[in-house]
């Protein structure tokens, strides 16, 4: 995995699950989903933008496309139960799509969107980003 590097800050036996809350934990995984992306290509935008209908983890743009992309990261500290994309329900999906939609009209921004999500296993220390996701 040549991404492992990303994962040294969240190791097994560091306290994250001990000393750290959800909330806290899920920043570090958004970090991790964070510099992934960047890595593919995309540039950052945001993080964390939050509205009356719940939060978009992560806003990227893909100059290539001229692409504004909400990014939905999940994390799981194992798969037993599925893998950490498949735990977006379509009510998420919904509120990420309500959510988008205020940045849209904030922004005034009227070209190309995209809805990836990005999967982190911490078990297997792996990284899944799906593309168009919905």
């Amino acid at each position: 995995f040549p991404y492992t590097t990303l994962f040294r800050s969240i190791k097994k036996g560091d306290g994250t699950r001990n000393s750290m809350n959800k909330r806290e934990i899920g920043f570090k995984y958004e970090n991790v989903a964070k510099e992934y992306l960047i890595l593919q290509g995309l540039t950052f935008v945001e993080s964390n933008f939050y509205t009356r209908f719940g939060e978009i983890d992560l806003i990227f743009f893909e100059k290539r496309s001229q692409t504004l992309v909400f990014v939905e990261v999940k994390y799981r500290k194992n798969d037993f139960f599925g893998s950490a994309i498949e735990m977006v329900t379509e009510e998420k999906q919904n509120r990420i799509l309500a959510s988008s939609q205020v940045y849209l009209l904030k922004k005034e921004w009227d070209k190309n969107v995209r809805y990836d999500i990005v999967g982190v296993s911490r078990g297997s220390s792996s990284i899944e980003w799906l593309k168009n996701a919905f």
